[in-house]
C-alpha cells in the first residue's frame, strides 16, 4: 500500500489516525499503511451526513475503509454501521474481515434464521458494531418492523457495497437497491454514507453519486498487472467444451470456469468428469444450489481442494481467493463491466494469473436477452396493477401470476420496480397498490437498451482482439490511465501459444457423445395461468401431463449442428434426429422415480408442431411409431393467430397463450377413440413456456388417455 501523503495525514486527527493504524494492522499486518484515497475516504466519513463513492479496482482495499471508519465512529459514540451487501458469500467474508478488524459483525439472512432473535437482541443492546443485510431484505415488511424500526435514529454509517447495482446503467441493476436512499432518510439522515464498487464507468458513477447527493468521488486506476488476458479465435460451442476438458489440467493453480447458463454449468462439469474420471475435482456452481452447498464449494475452492468451479455469474461479487490462478469464460458476458468484475477474482495475491475468453457467435442471443431482461413491458406492468387495483386486498405473487398470466419471475421484477416508485407496497400478507400512478419512461429505457447494445459491441471488439485487451477494458470503465499492458494476447501473442493448440478431434468427439447421453427433465406445470383462459387454479392429476424429457435444452453445444440443420427449418426429420430420439426414449426412466409412468410402454404417438415445424414433427412421429410399433394420431390444429401475427411468435401473457391453444387444439373422433385408456407419447417441436404441452396433455387426458409423456425436441428461451 502507498504511503499516506502529508495532506491526507492532516485530514485525520492523531487520535483517529491511531485507530486507523490499529485496525489496518489487525487486518493486513504490521507494515500496512493506508493508501491516499483510503485515508481521504475515512476522513470524510468521520463527518456527519458525509457522502463518499469509492470506485477502485478489486483488491484495492475498499472494505478496509468502512471497517476503519466504523471503528473510529464507534469510539466516538456513533451507532452501528449498516452494510448492504448483495450475496451471502460476500456477507460471510465481510463478517470474518470485521472480526479481524476487532469489530462485532452479524448478518441477518435466510441461512441463519435460528440466530435472528439473538442478533435482534444484540441490536437492541447496542452490542453490534456492524449489521450486514441484503438489499432484498429491506423490502421485507417483517424485517422493517422488527429490525429497521429499532435502528431508526441510531445508524452511524450506511455502506452500500457493489453500488453499481443502484444504477439502471449498471450491469447488475437490482431494483431493491433503489430503496436505500428512502430508507436512509427514515433511519437517520445524519448518518455517513459510503458506496463502493470496482465496476462503474463514468455514467454509472455520475448516476450513483447523484442518487447519494453531493458525494465525494474517489476513482483510481483499474489496470491489473497480475492478469494475462487472452482471447482465442471463435469456436463452435462443442469445441469450447472440449478445449476446457483438454486444457484444464494445464492451467495454473485452481480457478473458475464461467458459463452463461445453469444448463451449461451442469453439462460442462459432466463432460470434464467423463474425460478425466468421475473423481476429478471439479463441481458445478449456480444460484440453484442451496446456501450451504454454495458455501461448501466456495470453501473447497479456497482450500485448493478442487481444480475449479464451473460457475454461472452467481459466483462473482464477494468471492475472495487471493491465489486464484485462472478464470476462463466459455462465452462472454454481454458487458465489459461485468467481464472486468468476473476476471478480477483472479490474481489478487499472486504475480500471474491466466484469464481466457473462448468466444463463439452462439453467445449473441444471450446478449440480446440481457439487453432487455430488466426493462419493464408496459402491458405486463398494467396487467399487474389492474389486478391489484381490482382486488383491493393484498395479493401474493402466485395469485398475481395466475390472474395476470405474467410469468412469476417477471411479476417479482415488476413489483420491485413499482415499489421503488411507491406505486405498490409489500405488506406481510401480500402486495397492494398505493394509488400512485405509473408511467412508462420510454426515452429512459430506450437509452438504457442502447447503452447495453454499445457495451455488447465493445465485447465483440474484445473477442475479436482488435487491440490491447486490458486497455479496452479500462477504457470501457472510463479509466483515464488506460494504456497498452504489454502482457495480453494482443500485446504479447507468443505468450499464449500453448493455449492456442487445436483441440484433439478424438477428444472432441468423446465430449460430444458424452453430452448427448445426458437427458434434461421437463417438469409439468402445476397451475393454470388464469384469465383470459377459462382454466384456473391447480392442474389436477386427472388432466396433467407426466414428467417429460427434452432432447435439446436451450443452446446445448452437443446439438448445435442438429439445431442448425434440422430444427430451424420445416423439412422431413433426418435420420440423425430420429436415431437421437430413439436413444433418448430407450433410456427414458434411468431409475428416476419421477418417470415411473414410463414403466407402461406408450401405445400411441401424437405430434404437436407448436413451433410451426409441421413436416418435421409429423415425419419424426411417424418414424417413432414405426420403430416402436405404436399407433399414430394427430391433433386437428388450426394456425394460432393473435392480431396480425402468429401467436407463437408473440410475447403474450401465459393466460392468453393457454386460451389460444385451448381454442385451437381439437381431437378428432378417431384420435379420441384411440387415446382412450392409452399411454400417449406427445412429440412437440418447440414450446418455450410449456402452455402448448400443458393444454395438449389436458385435451388428451380429457379424451381418456391415462398417461401423457411429453417429448420436447427443443426447449427455447422464446
Amino acid at each position: 500500500m502507498a504511503d499516506v501523503s502529508e495532506t491526507t495525514q492532516a485530514e485525520l486527527t492523531s487520535e483517529r489516525a491511531d485507530v486507523a493504524a490499529e485496525v489496518l494492522h489487525k487486518m493486513a499486518g504490521p507494515d500496512a499503511v493506508l493508501r491516499d484515497d483510503q485515508a481521504r475516504a475515512v476522513a470524510a466519513l468521520c463527518q456527519p451526513a458525509a457522502r463518499v463513492l469509492v470506485v477502485q479496482a478489486t483488491g484495492w482495499g475498499k472494505s478496509a475503509v468502512y471497517w476503519i471508519a466504523t471503528a473510529i465512529g464507534r469510539q466516538a459514540g456513533r451507532g452501528v454501521s449498516l452494510v448492504i451487501s448483495p450475496l451471502l458469500s460476500l456477507m460471510r467474508d465481510q463478517v470474518d474481515a470485521a472480526a479481524r478488524a476487532g469489530l462485532v459483525a452479524r448478518t441477518l439472512n435466510s441461512s441463519n434464521i435460528d440466530d435472528w432473535s439473538r442478533i435482534e437482541q444484540e441490536i437492541a443492546d447496542d452490542a453490534l458494531d456492524v449489521l450486514l443485510v441484503s438489499p432484498e431484505r429491506l423490502a421485507n415488511p417483517n424485517f422493517g418492523a422488527r429490525v429497521l424500526d429499532q435502528l431508526a435514529g441510531r445508524i452511524g454509517m450506511l455502506v452500500i457495497d457493489e453500488a453499481h447495482s443502484i444504477s439502471d446503467w449498471g450491469h447488475d441493476f437490482r431494483p431493491d437497491y433503489r430503496r436505500i436512499s428512502t430508507m436512509l432518510t427514515r433511519l437517520n439522515p445524519e448518518a455517513a454514507v459510503l458506496a463502493t464498487t470496482a465496476t462503474a464507468n463514468a455514467r454509472v458513477t455520475d448516476d450513483v453519486a447523484a442518487q447519494l447527493g453531493d458525494a465525494l468521488v474517489l476513482r483510481g486506476p483499474l489496470a491489473r498487472s497480475s492478469l494475462q488476458l487472452v482471447t482465442l479465435d471463435s469456436m463452435s460451442p462443442i469445441d469450447r467444451f472440449a478445449w476446457v476438458c483438454e486444457r484444464l489440467p494445464e492451467l495454473p493453480g485452481s480457478g473458475i470456469v464461467y458459463v452463461l447458463t445453469v444448463a451449461q454449468a451442469d453439462e460442462l462439469t459432466s463432460a470434464i468428469k467423463d474425460v478425466h474420471g468421475g473423481g476429478y475435482p471439479v463441481a458445478a456452481y449456480s444460484g440453484r444450489l442451496d446456501a450451504d452447498e454454495r458455501q461448501r464449494l466456495e470453501e473447497a475452492l479456497r482450500a485448493n481442494e478442487i481444480k475449479c468451479l464451473v460457475a454461472t455469474s452467481a459466483l462473482g461479487m464477494g468471492f475472495d481467493k487471493p491465489d486464484l490462478g485462472f478464470v476462463v469464460h466459455v462465452g462472454s458476458p454481454p458487458s465489459p463491466v461485468s467481464y472486468y468484475q468476473q476476471v478480477g477474482r483472479a490474481g489478487r495475491g499472486i504475480d500471474r494469473a491466466v484469464v481466457v475468453l473462448l468466444p463463439s457467435d452462439a453467445d449473441r442471443h444471450v446478449w440480446d436477452y440481457f439487453a432487455t431482461a430488466t426493462i419493464p413491458v408496459p402491458a405486463q406492468v398494467e396487467a399487474v396493477l389492474d389486478a391489484l387495483r381490482a382486488d383491493g386486498t393484498p395479493l401474493s405473487v402466485p395469485k398475481l401470476e395466475s390472474s395476470t398470466g405474467v410469468r412469476r419471475t417477471r411479476v417479482e421484477l415488476i413489483l420491485k420496480q413499482l415499489a421503488v416508485d411507491d406505486v405498490v407496497e409489500r405488506l406481510a400478507d401480500g402486495w397492494i397498490a398505493t394509488g400512485a400512478q405509473w408511467s412508462y419512461d420510454k426515452a429512459h429505457y430506450d437509452s438504457v437498451v442502447a447503452t447495453r447494445e454499445r457495451e455488447a459491441a465493445i465485447m465483440r471488439d474484445y473477442a475479436a482482439a482488435r487491440r490491447c485487451l486490458m486497455q479496452l477494458l479500462q477504457e470501457s470503465l472510463d479509466d483515464p490511465s488506460a494504456a497498452p499492458c504489454g502482457r495480453c494476447s494482443v500485446c504479447a501473442p507468443e505468450a499464449s501459444d500453448a493455449l492456442r493448440r487445436p483441440v484433439d478431434p478424438e477428444l472432441r468427439t468423446r465430449v460430444e457423445q458424452a453430452l448427448r447421453g445426458q437427458v434434461s427433465a421437463l417438469e409439468p406445470r402445476k397451475m393454470w395461468p388464469g384469465a383470459p383462459s377459462e382454466r384456473k387454479g391447480r392442474i389436477s392429476a386427472t388432466v396433467g401431463a407426466d414428467w417429460g424429457r427434452v432432447l435439446v435444452d436451450y443452446d446445448a453445444p452437443q446439438w448445435a449442428d442438429l439445431v442448425r440443420t434440422a430444427l430451424n427449418a420445416d423439412a422431413p426429420a433426418p435420420a440423425e434426429l430420429h436415431d437421437s430420439v430413439v436413444r433418448l426414449l430407450a433410456s427414458w426412466s434411468r431409475g428416476d422415480r419421477r418417470y415411473a409412468a414410463w414403466a407402461r410402454r406408450p401405445e400411441i404417438v401424437v405430434d404437436l408442431p407448436a413451433g410451426g415445424l409441421e413436416t418435421l414433427t409429423a415425419t419424426l412421429a411417424d418414424g417413432i411409431a414405426q420403430t416402436g410399433r405404436m399407433t399414430r394420431a394427430s391433433f386437428e390444429a388450426e394456425p394460432l393467430t393473435h392480431g396480425s401475427r402468429r401467436a407463437r411468435s408473440e410475447d403474450l401473457p401465459s393466460g392468453t397463450k393457454a386460451a389460444l391453444w385451448d381454442g385451437s387444439l381439437v381431437l378428432g373422433a378417431d384420435t379420441a377413440d384411440r387415446v382412450a385408456g392409452a399411454a400417449v407419447l406427445l412429440v412437440v417441436d418447440r414450446d418455450s413456456m410449456g402452455w402448448a404441452i400443458t393444454v395438449a396433455a389436458a385435451k388428451l387426458r380429457e379424451a381418456g388417455a391415462e398417461v401423457v409423456l411429453p417429448l420436447l425436441l427443443h426447449r427455447t428461451a422464446s
